[in-house]
């Protein structure tokens, strides 16, 4: 039987560096810096806690691809992954939020393109265009939607584990990105989207949008 501990990989650097300066600290009888290191390893392995979800796949409706709070609905501003997508809905991950993002949609992955730049607040307006984002195009039968990680202020890295050509299945796993930052949704026009600014959402759960039939 397998065991799987829910936490990302991409944390356990993160974590057993942790664990190391917490047991040096002990084993030197510094208490209170062994306190200090064991506080920060708990909350950096709450941040890359990634928990199994009971995913209801339906392929009339788009999942959240992000944990967070619907930030703003828009018209794309800038450069969108395709000029057919007329709606953006951009989700605000904070530090307390789980971080692993996950498929809205099943299809398949047409591009990914990855850009390097600042690292301003996620929640600023300038964010869309001047930092560190990843970009990916998602084709189902019928339509094409994007999906734009962003890095924020405190995040520095950004991790996509597909590529174009990957077939992928909605509510799973496709990245996530490190320490608080911005995830945007690019849809088009006969889409419904269901969600308002200010509303909770969480990946591969919450319904973002359901397509017009």
């Amino acid at each position: 039987m397998r065991i799987r501990i829910p936490v990302a990989r991409e944390g356990w650097p993160f974590i057993l560096i942790g664990l190391l300066f917490l047991f040096a600290s002990f084993v030197a009888g510094y208490s209170i810096p062994a306190f200090l290191f064991g506080v920060a390893t708990i909350c950096v392995a709450l941040f890359f806690r990634d928990p199994e979800r009971k995913i209801i796949r339906d392929g009339n409706v788009i999942l959240s691809p992000a944990d967070g709070r619907i930030l703003q609905i828009c018209s794309p501003k800038g450069t969108g992954p395709d000029n057919a997508l007329s709606q953006e809905i951009r989700i605000f991950m904070s530090v307390l939020n789980c971080h692993i993002n996950r498929i809205p949609l099943s299809g398949k992955i047409v591009k990914c393109e990855y850009n390097t730049g600042k690292f301003l607040p996620a929640f600023r307006e300038k964010a869309s265009e001047l930092n560190e984002q990843n970009t990916l195009l998602l084709a189902t039968d019928s339509m094409q939607i994007g999906i734009r990680q962003i890095a924020g202020l405190i995040a520095r890295r950004i991790v996509c584990r597909v590529k174009p050509g990957d077939l992928v299945e909605q509510g799973n796993r496709f990245g996530l990105i490190r320490f608080g930052s911005r995830v945007d949704l690019f849809l088009p026009s006969q889409v419904e989207i269901l969600v308002k600014p200010g509303q909770k959402v969480k990946s591969g759960l919450s319904p973002i949008a359901r397509i017009k039939r």
